[in-house]
């Protein structure tokens, strides 16, 4: 399957909510996922949501085992997820770095839950419920945040820890 166009900051279709997939199991909800995956990897991203390749669903990938733009990262299993939804486990606040395929170039710390509970359905149907924290809820928290037309930086609290990735290890801030 084809590798495709990963939509950046700016690009309205990032900004709408995506709409539930009504029926799972199909050959289109496959291909999209397979075509998802071939773009996340190809960009080595840790996750990818469907709006970011301009399919308003709420489809998200994520995994990491070994990624040179996350070299410290813990794993994280390889998870499609279908109309996901989350409750936050624990109201204590995480900062870390987040940078996103949509957002190239560029990190920033963004505060998330540390805890939380998530459900939703492989493209087959089957029921996935998971209770994470870390860098799994992180993911996680950032793709959701995709499939309702929110990127990261509208959640960047201290606005002196955003730039361009280069600039902030020049300046010591991030490394």
């Amino acid at each position: 399957m084809p590798v495709r166009p990963i939509l950046r900051l700016g690009d309205p279709r990032l900004r709408q909510v995506s709409e539930p997939v009504e029926t799972l199991d199909t050959p289109e909800l496959h291909a999209l996922i397979t075509d998802m995956f071939d773009t996340m990897r190809a960009a080595d991203g840790a996750g990818l949501a469907a709006p970011q390749i301009g399919v308003p669903l709420r489809v998200m990938i994520f995994g990491v085992e070994s990624n040179p733009r996350y070299p410290d990262a813990e794993t994280v299993p390889t998870t499609v997820i279908v109309n996901p939804e989350y409750d936050v486990l624990d109201d204590t606040q995480v900062s870390g770095w987040e940078g996103c395929l949509s957002v190239p170039g560029m990190r920033g710390c963004v505060p998330r839950s540390r805890a939380i509970r998530y459900r939703g359905y492989d493209a087959k149907g089957k029921l996935i419920e998971r209770a994470v924290d870390g860098f799994h809820a992180i993911v996680f928290q950032h793709e959701y945040d995709h499939l309702d037309g929110v990127l990261y930086p509208d959640r960047i609290v201290e606005k002196t820890k955003f730039g361009f990735e280069d600039e902030l290890v020049a300046a010591g801030v991030f490394d």
